[in-house]
């Protein structure tokens, strides 16, 4: 039986400066595309205002980790004092508020690093255990000096024939098809 024909991921292209990477990023994101993204051996000032990108989400995790943190520390020391095992000393309350904030403040820290941790794992699709372009051969400059973009076949707006003339336009010396 024949081995099915490998199914395109989309197209890559390469660019030698974070400047021409830059204005190519612009012109993907002013073309009207969605499913792309820009690969680089450093952070290039002013890339997500390029790609069009937002604040991240991952903060409203951190945020609603330590919220669940602190409202459990809370639960938790008012459980222990007040139902659990309540002893009447020197005619405390139960429970105060004042004596379960430093255990609260821990759980809050605690749940906060694994809302981010989680937040982010869960916002960049991770664990995967494989990505198309780890296949690709010049991808591997990215750790050292060259910049990529890269569109996906998946994209509404994808036709191979104007997604190549877009980067190539767009200052693109080298563009290839990525196979999955």
């Amino acid at each position: 039986m024949p081995e099915p024909a490998p199914k395109a991921y989309g197209i890559i292209a390469e660019f030698t400066t974070a400047a021409d990477v830059l204005r190519a990023a612009e012109r993907v994101r002013q073309a009207g595309f969605r499913q792309w993204d820009v690969f680089t051996p450093f952070p290039v000032h002013g890339m997500d205002k390029a790609m069009g990108l937002n604040n991240s989400k991952v903060g409203w995790f951190a945020f609603l980790g330590g919220v669940l943190g602190y409202a459990s520390g809370m639960l938790m020391i008012w459980y222990m004092n007040a139902l659990d095992y309540p002893i009447a000393i020197g005619g405390k309350p139960m429970f105060s508020p004042f004596a379960a904030f430093p255990p609260s403040y821990e759980l809050t820290i605690l749940f906060g690093a694994f809302g981010s941790l989680l937040g982010m794992l869960f916002m960049n699709r991770l664990p995967r255990l494989h990505h198309p372009l780890l296949k690709h051969k010049r991808f591997s400059l990215v750790t050292h000096d060259r910049f990529f973009v890269v569109i996906e076949c998946g994209d509404p707006k994808y036709a191979e024939a104007e997604t190549r003339k877009l980067l190539e336009e767009a200052g693109s010396r080298r563009i290839e098809m990525v196979e999955e």
